[in-house]
């Protein structure tokens, strides 16, 4: 992995780490401000009398129990002999419909119309009761053991017993019980409670003008929040990325540690036994290493890169392995070839394809030494190609070969000159050299990029 791939995939790290985090917290925050709302239901005496209400959150059920306790209320001492009110047991079953536990509750009773309250259970009953344009508040923590003596309430005695007398306008708050006895609160999900209080209202009177309010709070676990349970899997998935990231980088860094240690084997041995082709022409010496880098030059240009570029230079640096098997004597001749030595010299491509057949480890290694010479119009060596037919790699490998012929000095000629070697690739596009390879290889020797080369690395 290249520094700048490396240098991205930190940052893209980051980023997602960032955001991943920012989520947790954000999940966090979250729940605790749903914990912290205080949720309200509202109803009226027609809502929820006699019958059960679904809201979201909560169900609520208050069905009246009627009983056998009738009671003579003789306000005015008119001797009254018939039961004229009777003792309702109202049971509030809250229900949690919801998939979280509700943490705390209490609701809310309010009158408006008269009652006459004689026990309630479990929790402690907050009374408001209204008199003479005063409010008086106090708090009851158990009805059943309820003494008038210990407060001030509006009380009205009836056969040994005392209630507490609710007018229109009053209301009370009831607040559940925790004790372990009672375990009003909280209501685990898809549970209920049942707080209740013992009313008496007149005999052949239908009560409805009751409303209640419910105030209640809903505890939600962070690990059940879907959107925590997202980030957190996201965490997760993020942890195993790095590693397995971190442990590929090391696999990869290990591999490419090896890799140019190959390929430094590779290029050595490589360069030895073209040294030793090259050491037969003295002229020639450093030719094969010369071409190679011109050839990899041009096929940058054309958009190899990586290993593919590694794989080019080292069938450029072999394409003229052949020669290992052409005589000294016709090699080093400063005057013109005969026939015979020039076909002996064209067999050097044949030879070399032949003997970079059993290099398999280098794909199409013998294609560059094989055809190097075959001409764009057909004209070249050994078999004649025309155009495209002719392998790419040969194609490149015949415009570097040229010129690295042109810009050196040879037994028979000296090198020619910057404006001569330009001159001579511009006439040849299209007979012995690819058009757009020679365009290429113009377009490096006008930029003087191939000026600056250094075989010596």
């Amino acid at each position: 992995m290249n520094k700048n791939k490396r240098k991205k995939s930190i940052i893209g790290f980051i980023i997602a780490f960032i955001i991943i985090f920012s989520c947790l917290l954000a999940s966090v925050v979250r729940v605790r401000l749903y914990n912290k709302k205080q949720h309200i239901e509202s109803f009226v005496g027609y809502e929820f009398l006699n019958k059960e209400v679904v809201r979201k959150n909560i169900g609520l059920s208050v069905i009246p129990r009627t009983s056998t306790w009738g009671k003579i209320f003789d306000f005015n001492n008119e001797g009254l002999t018939d039961n004229n009110y009777q003792a309702y047991t109202y049971d509030f079953t809250i229900f949690n419909n919801s998939k979280d536990r509700i943490n705390d509750f209490h609701f809310k009773l309010q009158f408006n119309q008269e009652a006459y309250i004689s026990q309630g259970w479990n929790g402690a009953i907050e009374i408001h009761q209204f008199r003479d344009d005063n409010e008086y508040v106090a708090t009851v923590p158990d009805l059943r053991d309820f003494n008038t003596n210990d407060y001030n309430f509006d009380i009205f005695r009836v056969d040994g017993e005392e209630l507490v007398v609710m007018k229109p306008g009053d209301y009370l708050v009831y607040w559940p019980s925790s004790t372990l006895n009672a375990k009003e609160i909280p209501i685990e999900a898809n549970e209920a409670t049942t707080p209740g209080i013992i009313m008496y209202f007149p005999m052949n009177v239908e009560v409805e003008n009751l409303s209640f309010s419910l105030y209640y709070k809903i505890h939600r676990m962070l690990a059940t929040d879907v959107f925590f349970i997202i980030s957190f899997l996201a965490l997760i998935i993020w942890i195993l990325v790095l590693i397995i990231n971190i442990i590929t980088t090391q696999k990869i860094k290990k591999y490419m540690i090896q890799h140019e240690r190959d390929n430094k084997i590779i290029n050595e041995s490589i360069e030895t036994f073209t040294g030793f082709i090259d050491a037969k022409d003295p002229y020639t010496n450093g030719h094969s290493k010369r071409v190679a880098i011109y050839t990899r030059m041009i096929a940058k240009e054309l958009g190899f890169e990586g290993d593919e570029l590694d794989r080019i230079y080292y069938i450029a640096l072999l394409h003229d392995c052949g020669k290992i098997g052409v005589p000294d004597n016709i090699l080093d001749k400063p005057s013109r070839l005969t026939g015979e030595e020039f076909e002996i010299i064209k067999a050097h491509t044949l030879m070399g394809g032949e003997i970079l057949k059993r290099f398999k480890s280098l794909k199409d290694v013998e294609l560059g030494a094989l055809f190097h010479h075959e001409r764009y119009d057909g004209g070249g060596y050994p078999v004649g190609l025309v155009g495209e037919e002719i392998p790419l790699i040969a194609r490149i490998i015949c415009v570097a070969d040229a010129y690295d012929a042109m810009n050196t000095n040879r037994i028979y000629r000296n090198k020619l000159d910057r404006e001569t070697i330009i001159s001579e690739i511009e006439k040849n596009k299209g007979l012995q050299f690819d058009p757009k390879i020679a365009d290429v290889m113009l377009g490096l020797i006008k930029s003087r990029k191939v000026d600056l080369v250094d075989t010596e690395k």
